[in-house]
């Protein structure tokens, strides 16, 4: 069981399938916990529609594909906000293999390609709901921090000093 973790374009059909299952997972979490019901495939293929992802693309982003025994298991997305300053994006694991050590590994690589890009600080906001994504980073010496975004979602931001 080994990880590898690589570029993919944001727009390839590993990265939309990848997308695709993010995306699903985090809304039904937000309309089972706020309306006590799964989100509607109409909603669902809206929303997805709407965030392309092309600010994961080069020169001021990277969307970095996990794969566990070869197979996309996972992705983080990294892009400049400013010059030293890059937001972590999108960071999922299936929930298959959760457990084995994805994600912890994804967020560092994210950090590295941060670095990569020139920011010296990564941003990122996340939900109350989202408690796993939430002790990963606070694991991974990330700190809460006022907010940076209007994201309506985001009820938590965080910030890490990558130098």
């Amino acid at each position: 069981m080994s990880w590898t973790i690589a570029p993919e374009p944001f727009d390839s059909p590993v990265a939309a399938a990848l997308w695709r299952a993010y995306y699903t997972e985090v809304s039904d979490r937000w309309y089972l916990l706020h309306e006590g019901r799964r989100t509607e495939p109409g909603e669902l293929e809206r929303e997805i529609a709407a965030d392309r992802g092309d600010y994961l693309a080069p020169p001021g982003g990277v969307l970095l594909v996990a794969r566990h025994d070869g197979r996309p298991a996972g992705m983080a997305g990294v892009r400049l906000m400013d010059p030293a300053t890059a937001e972590l994006k999108r960071v999922f694991v299936h929930p298959d293999v959760r457990g084995k050590g994805g994600a912890p590994l994804l967020v560092t690589a994210a950090e590295d390609a941060a670095r990569a890009l020139g920011a010296g600080r990564m941003v990122l906001d996340t939900r109350n709901d989202l408690v796993e994504a939430r002790a990963l980073y606070a694991r991974l010496g990330y700190e809460e921090t006022a907010p940076y975004n209007d994201n309506d979602y985001a009820e938590h931001w965080f910030a890490k000093q990558l130098t």
